[in-house]
This record gives structure tokens, sequence and C-alpha cells, in this order.
């Protein structure tokens, strides 16, 4: 076994980087099945490094050693390179469309103090809902820009647009500057 005695010779360390999957094998080297409870769920499992167990430092066996009846197996796994790429793109995806759905989030809290800033004042004049309606015109700008690429599904933009659109006319309906027909 000429493998088994290079092995044999040092001891290595193996890091799992993000990109990395690996399978982790918990073998009996006896041929029984009794092994420690904390390896029962680690039995054959497969795990992605970004996933659990990213940056890790594992130890592999120095075969040499006498070991304990049980012992893990690390086993490194290369991904496809269109399954590298396919997972680069959902995560580029993923951070332009928390960055939208963060911006939609931003405009929408923006029109709602404005409208309980509005009911809350004394003095209230025709020209703070022409500032309240632009900033609803932005929202709306933002809400269609998310719909049209994809990152809300249009259901949705038009249910917060519904939102800002109600929650206007609620605040005219208390100021009494309109009567619902």
């Amino acid at each position: 076994m000429a493998g088994t005695s290079a092995l044999a010779s040092s001891l290595c360390l193996l890091t799992i980087s993000p990109s990395t999957s690996f399978q982790v094998t918990v073998a009996n080297s006896s041929g029984g099945s009794a092994l420690p409870p904390q390896f029962n769920s680690l039995r054959s499992s497969r795990f992605r490094a970004g996933e659990a167990l990213q940056g890790v430092t594992y130890r592999l066996l120095d075969l040499s050693i006498p070991r304990p009846p049980w012992f893990a197996v690390v086993q490194a796994t290369k991904e496809g390179d269109s399954a590298e790429k396919r997972r680069r793109q959902a995560e580029d995806r993923r951070i332009y469309n928390k960055s939208r759905k963060s911006e939609i989030h931003t405009r929408m809290k923006k029109v709602f103090l404005a409208l309980d800033g509005l009911k809350k004042k004394s003095e209230r004049s025709h020209d703070d809902l022409l500032q309240i309606e632009s900033l609803i015109a932005e929202a709306y700008s933002v809400i269609d820009k998310a719909v049209k690429v994809g990152t809300l599904h249009r259901n949705t933009g038009a249910n917060r647009k519904s939102r800002l659109a109600r929650a206007k006319k609620v605040v005219e309906i208390q100021l009494g500057w309109y009567t619902p027909a």
C-alpha cells in the first residue's frame, strides 16, 4: 500500500473553501455499526462548504496511527464549471434584488412617515400634499422598475402601489379634503 505509507508519513490539513463541496462519510473500521452518538447524523451526508462548515480546517487521518473502531473521512468533490457559474450568477442576482427591495421599502416608509406627519400637523396646506404626491410618484417609479426587471411579481408591485394610494386617501378623508362618493 504505497498510498497508505505516503499518507502515514505526514499529517495533512484540509481547508474547505466556499466554492468546494464535500462529502463526509463516517466509517467503522471493524465492520460493525457502533458509532458515537455525535456521528449518527453524519453517517453519509453531503454538505456545501458555504452552508455549514466554511473556513473550517479538517485533519486528514494519518493511517499509521491506531484509531478507534470508527473514524470520519472528509472527501472533497469538485463542483462543475457551469454549476459554479450559476452559483455566482444567483449570488449577483440576490444582491441586486435585495438592494432594489430595500429601496422600495425605504421609499414606502418615507411616504408613510410624511402622511403621519401631515396628520399630526396643526397647519396643513395643499402644498404639503403635493410634496407627498411627489414622494408617492418616486415610490411608484421604483416599484414599476422592480416589476419590469423581475425583482417583484407584478401583483406584489400592484399591491404595494395600492397600499400607498389607500394611505393617502385615508389621510385626505380624515383631513376633509376628499369625500368618497
